[in-house]
């Protein structure tokens, strides 16, 4: 999907020219990704996002601004003395939740024996009869929503992607897969 009138701008990095090496540039660090994650998790407040990600809070100021100036956060005036901010996820920002989702996935599976945090689906419904497992006596009697078990399903085709079934393909010019490619002989 092309928002060419919502681009983040970032200008030529050394390396291979990708859509990841771009991404990194900007929300790379460690306390960008972190404090992106405590506002997706609903923390809106300096000090909550200070204290849930245990960053220095001079390093956490920085990559505030940092994410503000790139659009992918915003701050909200909640306070007008002393003036207080709270800071919300641009749809940049919203946009990352899959990121953040992978990473959690990873570290559940190779880092944690037990995941310490899980994502729960909340179903949309119109009426309350149509909220699986209310009211129906079953499994999840009550309950209104149920563990995440997410996939990644190809938008064309509808199915599950595998990594057995993707390519790349490199359409910078001067690069293929392996890396840059020779320069044509001149005549």
């Amino acid at each position: 999907m092309k928002r060419s009138d919502s681009r983040i701008g970032i200008g030529a990095l050394p390396g291979r020219p990708c859509s990841a090496a771009a991404t990194l540039q900007v929300v790379g660090e460690k306390w960008a990704l972190l404090a992106v994650r405590e506002i997706f998790f609903g923390n809106h407040r300096f000090e909550a996002i200070a204290r849930n990600t245990g960053a220095p809070r001079d390093r956490l100021a920085a990559r505030l601004r940092s994410l503000e100036q790139a659009g992918v956060v915003e701050r909200r005036p909640y306070n007008e003395r002393p003036p207080r901010y709270e800071y919300h996820l641009t749809e940049a920002g919203r946009d990352l939740a899959p990121v953040i989702r992978a990473l959690l996935d990873w570290g559940d599976r190779w880092v944690h024996e037990e995941p310490p945090v899980v994502m729960v689906h909340e179903p949309v419904a119109t009426t309350d009869a149509e909220v699986p497992g209310e009211g129906d006596g079953g499994a999840g009697d009550g309950a209104h929503g149920h563990d995440l078990d997410a996939a990644w399903i190809c938008r064309t085709c509808g199915e599950e992607v595998a990594m057995s079934t993707l390519t790349v393909d490199v359409r910078s010019p001067g690069w293929d897969r392996a890396g840059p490619t020779p320069a044509p002989a001149r005549p």
